[in-house]
């Protein structure tokens, strides 16, 4: 888990100046990246990003972000990963692309340079949430990845945008204004949760998953933000070309799609683990964890003094079955 913000104004500070709001705007988020941090500014756009860096891949200075691609076009801030980035990175090179490091951040700044950033992010698979400016375009795209894993918060008044991982970021930003959406407030009531796009204040939008907002000018609204995925049409093309094969075909299928999933996302330069409850989700995943490593897998689980709550036991003995290495502790209402 890493995160950033950054702020888009049409106020003239010079960078020092932005950059110390950026500072501050990731200081409540230092929760989310201990490993690292940096800062961009730059003065004649009126744009800053900051960062707080969780290291998983690439451990070196290579990883640092923010980060330039290789013709200075794009700089970019970016948290979670791009699972599928060695094959992109493999078809780059075959273009002539060369890289310092191995990190997926450098792959995904070389994806855009070559497909441009709508075209790019069609291509990531993964987890991400993405602020990328264009310096040629003059142009702050924000982008969320399909199905919202990773948070992104805007909010703008004229002159002023900013954006982060976290609200707290954005309460941290030069101006916020904390007035209540009542209609998020009335949803919240409702489903115990604001749905996107809304947040619980007026001005603050989570930007949905699937979509790309691309903004110029902070002066102006911010403009409405475009899909690039759609849920719906993935659904509509399975219901107009149905798996034809048969109920072992399916069942090879699924086998085959669960293990592609798993496996990409082992990919890590640090120790991985697993949250085992003893279910059917999470003991598939650990079994296939275990069936593609050699040493055991780290697994945990969080047990419960009350039994109609507790699940200990159920990991523990898919533990056993499997061979991990696994630790349980037990929660309690007690101080």
């Amino acid at each position: 888990m890493c995160g950033f913000a950054g702020i888009l104004t049409s106020a003239a500070l010079r960078s020092d100046e932005l950059a110390d709001r950026a500072r501050r705007m990731i200081a409540p988020i230092t929760h989310r990246g201990p490993d690292d941090s940096g800062i961009w500014a730059d003065e004649h756009v009126g744009l800053a990003f900051g960062f707080r860096r969780l290291s998983i891949i690439d451990l070196s200075p290579n990883g640092h972000q923010p980060m330039w691609s290789p013709s200075h076009r794009f700089v970019m801030v970016f948290n979670g990963q791009v699972y599928n980035f060695e094959d992109l990175r493999r078809e780059l090179e075959q273009h002539g692309y060369r890289f310092r490091g191995h990190s997926d951040t450098e792959v995904i700044l070389a994806a855009f340079e070559r497909w441009g950033i709508d075209e790019g992010v069609r291509r990531f698979v993964g987890m991400f949430a993405i602020a990328v400016w264009d310096a040629e375009r003059r142009e702050l795209s924000l982008i969320r990845d399909r199905v919202g894993k990773k948070p992104l918060y805007v909010y703008s008044e004229p002159g002023l945008i900013t954006f982060g991982s976290e609200l707290k970021a954005l309460l941290a930003g030069p101006s916020f204004d904390r007035s209540i959406d009542r209609t998020a407030l009335a949803a919240y009531l409702r489903y115990l949760y604001v749905p996107a796009p809304k947040s619980i204040f007026e001005r603050a939008i989570k930007l949905p998953a699937g979509h790309l907002l691309t903004v110029s000018d902070p002066k102006v609204s911010l403009p409405a933000s475009q899909p690039y995925w759609s849920l719906r049409e993935v659904a509509l093309r399975g219901l107009a070309s149905p798996f034809a094969g048969s109920d072992v075909d399916a069942i090879d299928e699924l086998d085959a799609r669960l293990a592609d999933a798993v496996k990409c996302r082992l990919r890590s330069d640090v120790p991985l683990g697993a949250l085992l409850s003893g279910g059917i989700d999470s003991s598939t995943v650990v079994a296939l964890m275990q069936e593609m490593t050699s040493q055991p897998v780290k697994t945990y689980t969080i047990g419960f003094a009350e039994e109609e709550f507790d699940e200990a036991r159920h990991a523990a003995r898919v533990a056993r079955h499997l061979g991990t290495d696994h630790t349980e502790l037990l929660l309690t209402g007690e101080g």
